[in-house]
């Protein structure tokens, strides 16, 4: 007969040894609520590719424009419920990507720069790059730059500035632009001039210090009501020159600031790095 190991202790106790097992990290849970914005965002964006797919651009506009106002609520409502969360801002990112970085220069490609060809693609690469860039800087440089400013034009800012293009254009009967070579250039411009400016240092006001807690005197609201009825003339145009005169207003700070002999924004291209300078200084 063989010998089977015993569980008895060396000193003769025949009791069972107890084994603790490890316990078990506890799950971390997924807060719903911000992400249900964040996630409403990513269907608009996917929603307004679809669109663009099928040629109807005047609804990837509203897709576009609807994830906008989606993108600003999903990080209000984390910090109003006190449900921020190192998932919901990689979510947030994600969602960013494809809503204001892959949605927008399909559209524009479809819309009008394939009938460039290869100059087409440039463009809607350059585009694109420079929103996965501008995301990936922003993500890296939270803690160093100046929240009262964005360094580069924000991305939900240069969608809105390609694809208020495509609105006015569509909603002004323009149709088939990729076939008239001198708008096709023009789309062109505007989706170059917006890829590179998400990537550049110039300060772009973010609106993060306005606090709708605070009195404000009764002219504002007076200027919103007026700001409202304006838009509501004709939005395409309206909004397209809001958004244009903001993908401007950061060269004119910029400017201003030098000629004043003020220092402007200066950012590290990484956290590992906080020593390494921005392309201005």
């Amino acid at each position: 007969m063989t010998d089977q190991k015993s569980n008895a202790r060396p000193d003769g106790d025949d009791e069972d040894v107890e084994t603790h097992e490890p316990a078990r990290p506890r799950r971390k849970g997924i807060y719903i609520l911000p992400n249900l914005f964040t996630l409403a965002a990513l269907f608009s964006g996917f929603y307004a590719i679809v669109m663009a797919i099928g040629g109807r651009f005047e609804q990837s506009a509203y897709g576009i424009f609807a994830a906008m106002v989606l993108d600003s609520l999903d990080g209000r409502v984390a910090r109003m419920t006190n449900t921020q969360s190192t998932f919901g801002e990689q979510m947030d990112s994600l969602s960013d990507m494809v809503s204001f970085g892959a949605a927008p220069a399909l559209i524009m490609y479809s819309w009008a720069l394939q009938g460039l060809g290869k100059w087409g693609w440039f463009a809607a690469f350059v585009y694109i790059a420079g929103a996965a860039l501008r995301l990936a800087r922003f993500n890296t440089n939270i803690g160093v730059v100046d929240k009262r400013f964005f360094q580069g034009v924000p991305s939900p800012a240069a969608a809105a500035l390609v694809i208020g293009l495509v609105w006015v254009m569509d909603d002004a009967g323009y149709k088939n632009i990729y076939k008239d070579p001198s708008l096709a250039w023009v789309a062109f411009g505007f989706t170059l001039y917006a890829g590179l400016t998400m990537v550049t240092n110039a300060p772009f006001y973010s609106f993060k210090d306005v606090s709708f807690k605070r009195s404000v005197p009764f002219i504002v609201i007076v200027a919103i009501a007026l700001g409202i009825a304006l838009i509501n003339i004709h939005p395409p145009s309206v909004l397209f020159g809001v958004f244009c005169l903001y993908g401007l207003s950061g060269y004119v700070v910029y400017a201003y600031k030098r000629m004043k002999g003020k220092p402007v924004s200066v950012i590290a291209t990484s956290t590992d790095e906080p020593d390494e300078q921005g392309l201005h200084r």
